[in-house]
C-alpha cells in the first residue's frame, strides 16, 4: 500500500467528513478510498473514523492520526520544494482558490497555460464563493477580489476590477433603457446577495448617485445572475471580466455607460511572505504579467 496515498486520502476524508466527496476530489472510486482507509487502520492496528449512515467522524486515534498525517504531508511537499531549489524544476501540488466567476472567466485558462510551462505541478483550485481559512484549509494563494482585503494576510494587487450595468436587448426592448440612475427603480434588477443589494453606488466625474434598486432576483454568484441577464431577466451588476464577451458579441448591452460603478482590485493572497515556495512565486509572477493588461478591459 501507498501510505502516503492513505495519508491524503484519509485526511481528505476527515475534512470533508464524507467517503463520496473524497473519491470525486482525489478521482477515484469510493471503493479504493474505503480500501485506503481501511488498510491505513489496519497498518496503525486502530480504528480512526467512525461511521454511520449520515456521518463520518474521528476517533481519539483518529484525531492523532490526523495531526501526524498533515505533518507528514506537509514535510513531503517541503522536500518536494527543496529538490525544485537544487534542479530549477517546480514540484509538487499547490492550493488555489478563487470565485466561481473569476474561475470560470480567467482562472481556469491562466492554469492551465501555467501547468504547460511547468508540467511537473500540480494545482488544486478551489472555486468557492465562501471565506475560507488559508491556513486551515492548506491554502497556497488566494484570488480575491476586494477594495479592502483581509489585513492579516499578504496581498499583492493582480489587476483593477471594474463593474458594469448590464442587460440583454430582449429586456431593453420590452422594459426601456434608463437613462438616470434614479430610472434603475423602475425596472427589474439582479442583485449580487454579498455586495450592494438593494443600494448601488454610481459616479459620474464629480456627480454621485445611491440608488435603491427593487431587486427581483439575488444571488451569492456573479455566473448566476449574468445568466439571469442573458435570459432577459433584468439589469445586472457585473464585473467586466465576465461581461466582456456578451458585450463584444451583443448578447449584452451595458446600461448608463456614462456612469462608474465602485472600483475593486483583483488581489493575490497568502498567509506569510516566510517561506514562500518557489512554485507559488512563479504562479504569482506569471498571474502578474498575464492579468497586468487588464485583458478584459472594455474600450470607452
Amino acid at each position: 500500500m501507498d501510505r502516503l496515498t492513505a495519508m491524503q486520502v484519509f485526511v481528505e476524508v476527515a475534512q470533508s467528513g464524507s467517503f463520496s466527496a473524497t473519491a470525486d476530489k482525489m478521482d477515484m472510486s469510493r471503493a479504493m478510498v474505503t480500501r485506503y482507509v481501511g488498510e491505513l487502520e489496519q497498518w496503525l492496528g486502530a480504528r480512526l473514523l467512525q461511521r454511520t449512515t449520515r456521518s463520518v467522524t474521528l476517533t481519539d486515534a483518529g484525531e492523532s492520526c490526523l495531526r501526524r498525517s498533515q505533518q507528514m504531508l506537509a514535510l513531503m511537499e517541503n522536500v518536494e520544494e527543496e529538490t525544485s531549489r537544487h534542479d530549477g524544476a517546480l514540484r509538487g501540488q499547490l492550493r488555489v482558490t478563487c470565485s466561481m466567476s473569476f474561475a470560470y472567466a480567467e482562472m481556469a485558462a491562466a492554469i492551465a497555460d501555467f501547468l504547460a510551462l511547468y508540467p511537473q505541478l500540480k494545482i488544486d483550485l478551489n472555486a468557492s464563493e465562501g471565506a475560507l481559512n488559508l491556513v486551515e484549509a492548506r491554502i497556497d494563494l488566494a484570488i480575491r477580489i476586494s477594495a479592502e482585503p483581509d489585513p492579516a494576510l499578504i496581498g499583492r494587487v493582480l489587476a483593477p476590477c471594474a463593474s458594469v450595468l448590464v442587460a440583454s436587448p430582449s429586456y431593453l426592448a420590452k422594459h426601456g433603457t434608463p437613462q438616470l440612475p434614479s430610472d434603475l427603480q423602475a425596472h427589474r434588477c439582479l442583485s449580487y446577495a454579498n455586495f450592494g443589494k438593494s443600494v448601488w453606488k454610481l459616479q459620474r466625474g464629480e456627480e454621485h448617485a445611491e440608488v435603491h434598486v427593487g431587486s427581483h432576483f439575488s444571488a451569492n454568484e456573479a455566473t448566476a445572475l449574468m445568466r439571469a441577464a442573458l435570459a432577459g431577466g433584468g439589469v445586472a451588476m457585473q464585473p467586466t471580466y465576465l461581461a466582456s464577451p456578451h458585450l463584444h458579441d451583443g448578447s449584452l448591452q451595458q446600461v448608463l455607460p456614462q456612469w462608474q460603478l465602485p472600483m475593486m482590485s483583483i488581489y493575490a493572497l497568502y498567509p506569510s511572505r516566510k517561506h514562500l515556495s518557489p512554485a507559488v512565486r512563479a504562479l504569482l509572477d506569471f498571474l502578474a504579467e498575464r492579468f497586468a493588461s487588464e485583458p478584459w478591459k472594455l474600450q470607452r
